[in-house]
């Protein structure tokens, strides 16, 4: 089957803008597999996403020539726009501490085919994941370990970035918070998850505290990393009851479970072209 290509873009909102990429489209034998739009009239930000394939020979088979076949209509309306093939998958750098449920769910998820992702490589700053690595084919990389080598840790993080030719970090229970420098040269490239208990149950032992309290509702969210500490926007989110009956282990395993479907749904989202940033917000064409 030929590929087919995922064109996204936002703008200011105008009338005429989706008859224009897909007359443009039609014009040149292209057939439309998906077609997601939202207009933000708060913003007044026009967001669409674009699965399309050839239908004919007059669709060009090169993906810069179809580019050239958009930009005129990219100009027209300023687009903020990628188009790619749809088979190209995006490559995410994991990184990790001791809690690997998240990450056993992206590998097995990946390794399974049932995530459209290639991991570059998994990042640690203990050793607990590598076994993990080593049995799937993972490249490992341990980080500097000390309470003094934050600044070492995040410069090893965008080192790696670079040569593994990352398009995305995930922060998969990473447990560290990075500094300002790493997370302003990554905007909106590096993905964080984390329980719902925020900002109730700051620090150690959420699960712990949440239980004291009696909470019967948790969750977690997943959400692009800025430099306000878990504040940035949000991709997804999932919560679940809970009861009385409920211990500290039903907390920790079913707040974990919810962790890695969140985490995985947010990765599968950004690796397809579904998500955009939109004013502290995300538009997700899920």
């Amino acid at each position: 089957m030929a590929d087919s290509y995922i064109l996204s873009f936002n703008c200011e909102d105008t009338a005429g803008i989706v008859s224009a990429v897909t007359t443009a489209l039609a014009e040149h034998d292209g057939f439309i597999l998906d077609s997601q739009q939202y207009a933000d009239l708060d913003t007044g930000r026009f967001f669409m996403r674009l699965q399309f394939q050839a239908a004919g020979p007059r669709l060009p088979a090169d993906v810069a020539d179809i580019e050239r076949l958009i930009a005129p209509i990219a100009a027209r309306f300023r687009f903020d726009w990628t188009l790619v093939p749809a088979s190209r998958r995006l490559r995410f750098l994991i990184a990790v501490s001791k809690q690997l449920h998240c990450l056993h769910d992206l590998v097995h998820r990946w390794s399974t085919a049932s995530l459209p992702i290639d991991i570059a490589g998994i990042v640690a700053n203990h050793g607990d994941a590598e076994a993990l690595a080593r049995q799937h084919g993972l490249p490992f990389f341990l980080l500097p370990q000390g309470k003094d080598d934050k600044a070492a840790r995040d410069a090893m993080l965008a080192r790696l970035m670079r040569e593994t030719a990352s398009d995305h970090l995930v922060l998969a229970r990473y447990m560290q918070v990075l500094g300002a420098e790493l997370v302003a040269s990554l905007p909106n490239r590096i993905i964080n998850i984390h329980h719902s208990f925020l900002p109730g149950f700051v620090g150690a032992r959420p699960y712990h505290r949440a239980h004291q309290r009696g909470v019967k509702l948790i969750g977690a969210t997943a959400h692009f990393v800025t430099e306000e500490l878990d504040a940035g926007p949000i991709i997804e989110q999932a919560v679940e009851r809970v009861d009385h009956r409920a211990s500290v282990a039903d907390l920790i395993r079913i707040g974990g479970d919810i962790e890695a479907r969140v985490l995985s749904r947010a990765v599968r989202w950004v690796a397809q072209h579904r998500v955009f940033p939109n004013n502290g917000r995300t538009v997700v064409f899920g």
